[in-house]
Parts: structure tokens; sequence; C-alpha cells
């Protein structure tokens, strides 16, 4: 049997489709998700998804890692965000005797102007995850998957000099406008997305902090166990582990400069102090 995973692309497709469909028909049954893992873009969040996806109690997106509900498809309505979710009896008949807990997972969701908001809104009790990773080194990952994607055609430190002109007024303009999507800031934000103090002080002030939890790709990825163990227990799950950890969208190139590693590391050294007299420890990446 093919798995889902190495289905071509036109089996996908037509299987979005059709639980698309049928999801906007049964959304009144479906979930709605218990957690979301909320960034960040490049932070591990792939690896982290497809470790916690197969847990017994635990049940994600048809046919689908995020849906984007928050950030670029909030228009469309929560009914049909529910329709991406599996129907609650099914799953609480392949989860018994454990209760079943829906997530998914979007990178941009902590970034955006507007998605912490419109979570605290419509998913009352939600618990976040956020997995940061040293935003020096996220940022240059950013660019190469941008370029790969091709929603990026300048080289990594010319992308820099011109992530200012690029977000100019972006942001003014997503707030005015719920349905405008901004193609720089979701995909130029190198240097933006890595001031994490900021984003992760709105989620506390929204979610309080025993409803988000932060943590670290350089932990998960060096000791994986102890971090999954901490999200379970935050989630209130049972014990479990999968058999393996793997690292997914790892992108190989060229390492960065040294010029343009000091220039990032000048540039965050004041966010990273603000988010560890936040969080009360240094990052990950400051140890």
């Amino acid at each position: 049997m093919i798995s889902r995973r190495d289905a071509p692309q036109w089996v996908k497709d037509a299987g979005r489709a059709a639980t698309r469909a049928g999801g906007r028909l049964t959304s009144g049954a479906r979930m709605l998700p218990d957690f979301l893992m909320v960034g960040t873009q490049r932070g591990g969040t792939t690896s982290l998804f497809r470790a916690l996806a197969p847990h017994p109690a635990v049940v994600q997106p048809n046919f689908h890692k995020g849906v984007h509900y928050f950030d670029v498809n909030y228009p469309r309505g929560l009914g049909w965000y529910r329709g991406h979710f599996p129907v609650r009896s099914l799953a609480e008949r392949r989860t018994a005797p454990a209760r079943p807990l829906a997530f998914e997972s979007a990178g941009y969701y902590m970034h955006h102007p507007l998605a912490p908001e419109r979570i605290a809104r419509d998913l009352p009790g939600v618990k976040l995850i956020a997995l940061l990773r040293d935003p020096v080194v996220r940022a240059y990952s950013a660019h190469k998957h941008e370029l790969a994607r091709g929603f990026e055609t300048e080289p990594f430190e010319r992308a820099l000099d011109l992530e200012p002109e690029r977000l100019a007024g972006e942001v003014e303009k997503i707030r005015a406008d719920p349905a405008y999507v901004s193609h720089s800031h979701r995909h130029h934000s190198y240097v933006d997305r890595g001031q994490y103090a900021d984003q992760i002080e709105r989620l506390f002030e929204l979610f309080g902090r025993d409803r988000v939890l932060v943590l670290y790709a350089e932990d998960f990825f060096s000791e994986p166990e102890p971090c999954y163990d901490s999200i379970l227990e935050f989630l209130g799950l049972p014990r479990w582990r999968p058999a393996t950890f793997e690292r997914h969208n790892a992108r190989p190139g060229s390492p960065l400069p040294d010029h343009l590693q000091r220039r990032l590391s000048d540039h965050f050294a004041p966010y990273d102090d603000k988010l560890a007299a936040l969080l009360g420890a240094e990052p990950a990446w400051r140890r």
C-alpha cells in the first residue's frame, strides 16, 4: 500500500479536494484543535510535528501539517477550518480510552500580526507550543528555503538589506484589511521573525504563561526525549515515544559568511537579552 506521504501529487490533490468538500458538509461533527504549534518557521516544527502526530491520543488535520487558517485563510470561516479535522466520534473511537487531542502546525501563526488574537478568540482554552531556533541560523535557513520555493531571488546579504523596504507598511496593510496576504511579510521576514521576545510576550499576554510552552530546536535535536516528555506533560497526554526521532527539511548549503554572522548576532543580541529576561533563562543558542 502506498503511504499518504509517498503518493503521487495528483492523488494527494484529489484526496485533499474530497476531504475539504466532505469536511465542509460535516464540520459540525468535527474537532477543533486542542493545541497548536505556532512557530517558528525553519525552527524544527516539521520534525516535532512528525514526532507528535503518531501519538496514540493525538489526531492531526486531514492531508495537512498546517491549515494556515489563522494567518492567510481566516476569511474562509471557522466551518471551513473545522472541516480539515477528523470527526470527533471517529477520533474518540480510535484513541479510546484516552481523550483525543487535535492539533496542527503553522510556523507563521506566531509572527502574523493578527493570528494570535484570532486564535485566542476562536479557540478558548487552546494550548500553544513555540519552538524557537538560533535566530541567526534560522534567518539563513529561511532564505535558503524561500530560494528553493521560488519566493526569493536575491542573495542573502542583499535580501537582508532589502528587508526593511520590503516590510515597510505591510503590518499596517494586514491590520487594515484582514483578507490581505502580504507576500513579503510571509516570505521575506528573515530578521523580523527572529525577534522572538515581543512575539512570545504577546502570546503570554493573550493566553497566559501556563498555556504557552516555549522550547528550543537546539534542545529537541540534541536530546529529543526530555523535550518530548515535557510536551506530553504540558498537554496532559499519556507517556509515549516514537520509535525514532528524525530530522526533516534540513537544507544543506554553504556556511554563513563570518561578516554576516557578526552582523546578525549583533542585531539579535538585545532581542535575545529581552527573551532571556522574559523566560528567566538564557536561550539554548547562548548557553
